[in-house]
This record gives C-alpha cells, sequence and structure tokens, in this order.
C-alpha cells in the first residue's frame, strides 16, 4: 500500500497515522479534511475531544499529524465527528492538552478509574452527551495503554 503524498483529485494530501497508518488528510487550500486527527466536537459546543479507538492509536504521530494540519495553516478544519471548525488555532490547542492530559494518566499507570479521568465528566460539563460512544474511558484507556505498552517493549 502506497499512502497517497503530494496531490490527490487537485488538493494537496498528507499521511495522518495517529490512529491508522494508512489514513491521510486532504487541504483544499482552504479547508483541512482531517478525518479523525483533528478530533471530535459537536457545535455549537467547543469542547475538543480525542477520538482514542483501539487498537492504534499512536501519540508521537498524532503530535506530529497536528503539527503538519497547522503548517498547512486552514482557515477551517471539516471534521469527521462532526461539522466546521473556523477557531483552527484554540480547536488544536484544546486538542493536543486534552490528549496531553488523557495519555499522561494512562502512562502514570492509573488503574482505577477516577471521576477525574472519565471523559464523561467532560462531556456532561459541556453538554456532550450525544458523543456518549465516543466517550468512553475504557476504550480511550485501552488504545492508550496499548500505545503505552507497545513503546516499553520496544525500548
Amino acid at each position: 500500500m502506497r499512502i497517497a503524498s503530494g496531490r490527490a483529485a487537485g488538493w494537496s494530501a498528507f499521511p495522518r497515522p495517529a490512529m491508522r497508518s494508512h489514513h491521510v488528510c486532504y487541504f483544499d487550500g482552504a479547508t483541512l479534511f482531517a478525518g479523525d486527527a483533528a478530533g471530535v466536537r459537536i457545535q455549537p459546543s467547543t469542547a475538543v475531544l480525542p477520538p482514542t479507538p483501539p487498537p492504534d492509536v499512536d501519540v508521537e504521530a498524532w503530535y506530529r499529524t497536528l503539527e503538519e494540519i497547522e503548517r498547512h495553516a486552514p482557515e477551517r478544519l471539516a471534521l469527521i465527528h462532526f461539522g466546521v471548525a473556523d477557531d483552527v488555532s484554540r480547536h488544536l490547542t484544546e486538542l493536543r492538552e486534552r490528549l496531553d492530559v488523557w495519555a499522561g494518566r494512562v502512562k502514570e499507570g492509573l488503574s482505577r478509574r477516577s471521576s477525574s479521568l472519565r471523559p464523561s465528566a467532560t462531556c456532561r460539563r459541556r453538554r456532550l452527551r450525544a458523543t456518549s460512544a465516543r466517550c468512553r474511558s475504557g476504550s480511550r484507556t485501552r488504545a492508550l495503554k496499548r500505545y503505552w505498552d507497545t513503546r516499553r517493549a520496544s525500548a
């Protein structure tokens, strides 16, 4: 398999291996179509959550993808979940900060679920009940735990 990069259908394309190694972003010069790499957001809420579906989450690759998105300087993000975000810088900053917190907590080896770890508290606070399937700490924790376990095993 060859990952699209360069130009595809007249748009620039670049890999975004944060969740799946074969995923790509597309950019038409103004709107960047980022798939899961730009997070989950149910508008009009401004809350951004990092989707971390098992089994393949690569936090370092996700950070590189976010840097690449920022290098393209899009005017807006077309989110696979859900809609278009015009506040690109704020959106990506919140996504990066939340990913830092979630990945850090799992790395520290939290074995019990505390209310501060469960994203459902964030979902309720920001009225994101519609994302409940994406806001379950179990799947998020499993994916991030697998990421850290894999990194430890290869060290």
